[in-house]
């Protein structure tokens, strides 16, 4: 899948990118037709431990769905996005399915 990376207020190493790659590729097994995820990475200026912003567009034909997920770790926004979206696209899977019968 085709992966448009922005990070805000820091740069983002390499070790990171291909985490997200392969997690963002996983979701090609619930839906094939994924044409490209725009990922946006943010740190926020704050004393929390929950400053990392992670949040995921997804561009599927005809259609857009969105993620967006606060956490201590950017690894961690990567993996609770990717599970929501993945929820996402079965239930759009599922609604197809039904008007194709």
């Amino acid at each position: 899948m085709k992966l448009n990376l922005q990070s805000v207020n820091f740069s983002i190493d390499q070790t990171l990118v291909n985490f997200i790659q392969k997690r963002m590729d996983k979701l090609d097994l619930f839906y094939p037709k994924i044409i490209k995820a725009d990922v946006y990475l943010k740190k926020e200026n704050t004393s929390e431990k929950e400053n990392k912003m992670f949040e995921v567009k997804l561009f599927i034909p005809g259609d857009s769905l969105m993620a967006k997920k606060k956490c201590k770790t950017f690894e961690e926004g990567a993996d609770t996005t990717a599970d929501i979206l993945e929820r996402q696209l079965k239930k759009r899977k599922q609604k197809q399915r039904q008007h194709n019968h």
